[in-house]
């Protein structure tokens, strides 16, 4: 990742994600690595490119692509879910942008050539020990919600997710089968290191939102999290004008559906974080809506929640919105191009409040396909650069 100023330097010009004045005047080299994948993964991927590919025109900067396999499209092609070659291209990059993993045909396969392992062996490889998944309830579509709209309009809530640890990573794990008995076994483990880290993350990031932090746990049945309840509390003392409170995760999952907009940065560990934001796709009308980043290594991966969806894959009518979301997220958190980051999010709102839907989001008069809702975010996403830039040259 390369700045390189297009006006001489000032002392005055610091380089930070907040100075958006500043950032007009970088153009920014990017190396990306692609993995479109499995299912819709490559059909919403192409759009989310293209989107990346339009903030670079409008803004001067470079964004260099590399395609590489991943997850089952690479199990045919390459024996392995996830390939030496692929995983080097994905470490010699600024950040990774990700479709879905996983098809049907490979569900038979265990261990290490399973499509999702080679997802859990990339977070690793990057260090990617928080993910942020967004849940934003646009007031265009709070009526796509089977939930009241009353309840879910202009709910923004954003959970940050512990990714490297709990069960999905714990040591022993694994199947017991002979004679007498046929049993599985995975472990629930969590460092103290390992959970002061992305309480940090979610600290910090709520400073810049409405400074409220929950923090989910089981701590009334678990070890692990009162361990995760004694450590969160104790980072809080750092953060005084964070309100933080507990909260065990069944009540979290139905606050979730009752009160949205009691919540605005939700913290918790890996499976119950997987859990709940896929039920806060609920607040948004569809899991084709949901992004999601994965950072706190040097290299960030960036991914549409929604997974493959291989009863949809080739049809073109898949929500390409959760993937150009996530662009969003990488401009955010990689590139630091806050400004670039708000004109994509505007761009989609802009879009839903013309009316445009695809199928997931119900039945509309304005239903689009995958690559014509890339389009119009493209084209309102050129109109809204526009008039910034008319703005600013004013």
């Amino acid at each position: 990742m390369e700045y390189k100023p297009i006006l001489p330097q000032h002392d005055a010009f610091r380089l930070t994600a907040g100075f958006c004045s500043i950032q007009t005047l970088l153009t920014m080299k990017l190396k990306i690595t692609v993995l479109p994948g499995d299912g819709v993964g490559p059909e919403v991927t192409e759009q989310a490119v293209r989107v990346l590919q339009e903030v670079a025109d409008e803004n001067g900067h470079r964004f260099d692509f590399t395609e590489m396999p991943i997850g089952g499209v690479a199990i045919k092609t390459k024996g392995s879910p996830l390939p030496v070659d692929t995983l080097d291209a994905c470490m010699d990059s600024d950040a990774v942008l990700l479709g879905a993993v996983g098809s049907p045909e490979f569900d038979h396969l265990t261990g290490s050539m399973r499509c999702e392992a080679g997802l859990l062996t990339l977070r690793t490889a990057l260090g990617s020990f928080a993910n942020l998944r967004p849940s934003i309830c646009y007031e265009a579509i709070s009526n796509c919600s089977p939930l009241k709209c009353e309840i879910v309009a202009g709910a923004d809530i954003l959970i940050i997710r512990e990714l490297l640890g709990g069960l999905y990573f714990g040591e022993p794990r694994g199947f017991v089968k002979d004679e007498f008995v046929n049993e599985a076994h995975n472990t629930m483990r969590y460092s103290e290191r390992e959970i002061e880290r992305v309480a940090r993350v979610a600290f910090e990031t709520a400073m810049k939102r409405k400074r409220k932090v929950t923090s989910v746990d089981k701590a009334n049945v678990l070890e692990t999290s009162r361990l995760w309840r004694d450590v969160v509390s104790e980072v809080a003392k750092e953060y005084p004008r964070i309100k933080l409170e507990h909260i065990y995760v069944d009540s979290c999952a139905m606050r979730l559906v009752t009160n949205p907009k009691s919540f605005d940065v939700i913290l918790t560990e890996n499976l119950f974080g997987d859990i709940l934001s896929d039920e806060a796709a609920v607040l948004t009308g569809s899991l084709g809506m949901l992004a999601s980043a994965s950072i706190g290594g040097e290299i960030g991966l960036y991914e549409p929640v929604h997974g493959s969806a291989p009863d949809i894959a080739g049809k073109n009518i898949a929500n390409p919105i959760g993937a150009i979301a996530s662009v969003a997220m990488l401009l955010r958190y990689t590139a630091k191009l806050e400004q670039e980051a708000r004109d994509v999010e505007e761009a989609i709102r802009l879009v839903l409040e013309q009316g445009y839907r695809t199928k997931d989001l119900g039945k509309s008069d304005k239903t689009v396909s995958t690559s014509e809702m890339g389009e119009l975010v493209i084209d309102v996403l050129a109109e809204v650069a526009d008039r910034r830039h008319a703005y600013h040259a004013v």
